[in-house]
């Protein structure tokens, strides 16, 4: 269950649901993602589903994963991409083969750790994770092209949508628990443009380190 084989399945089942970036469906299709999860979960890996990864975060879904990396995109090779919420390090996985620069921030120190294992694994140089509050962004290395943001706040934090570029995209679920809107807000010459995408469900964005 952890072979190419089943990457490819996984791949054709979101081609099906409607992902239609073949570079996104790519770096999914090249990403072993049984990797950032428990052994004992490994051969459910490549299920289209979010799976636990301790601490009472998940791994997202790869639908979700694909859903969301292909809004950011948008068609474009990608120079500097904001990432909040590290997590096991999937969705940074796929952003680096994306992107020439990935910046990450994780507030828990301990999937920090395990996800940095991984990037060295993968040999991912391109990525740069921090601990810290996400809710902050990393204005030191704004501005960014892209931000996407796998946790949800019950609003935006008003210092993201400040570190886009002209032109850059903010990719964040909004809301509570089940009644979660994925929003894409796009920084123009004249302010921010919001799209909704769809429904989703993520684990409550916090605030500070935990």
């Amino acid at each position: 269950m952890t072979s190419q084989r089943s990457r490819n399945r996984l791949t054709d089942q979101l081609r099906e649901m409607g992902i239609t970036s073949e570079t996104v469906l790519a770096a999914i299709g090249n990403t072993p993602r049984h990797i950032f999860v428990d052994e004992a979960l490994a051969s459910r890996a490549y299920d289209n589903t979010a799976l636990p990864i301790g601490h009472n975060q998940t791994i997202s879904q790869p639908y979700v994963v694909a859903r969301m990396t292909e809004a950011l995109v948008n068609g474009n090779r990608m120079d500097k991409v904001l990432e909040i919420g590290t997590g096991c390090g999937y969705q940074t996985a796929i952003l680096a083969q994306l992107a020439r620069q990935v910046y990450s921030i994780e507030r828990i120190n301990a999937l920090l750790a395990g996800a940095r294992e991984r990037f060295h694994t993968l040999r991912y140089r391109n990525v740069k994770a921090r601990y810290g509050d996400g809710n902050k962004g990393w204005p030191e290395q704004a501005p960014f092209q892209g931000i996407l943001v796998s946790a949800a706040p019950t609003s935006v934090p008003e210092t993201l949508p400040q570190q886009l570029a002209i032109g850059g995209r903010l990719i964040i679920p909004i809301g509570r628990s089940g009644a979660q809107q994925l929003l894409c807000i796009t920084r123009t010459d004249d302010g921010f443009k919001k799209k909704n995408l769809d429904m989703v469900s993520f684990v409550p964005m916090l605030q500070g380190r935990g």
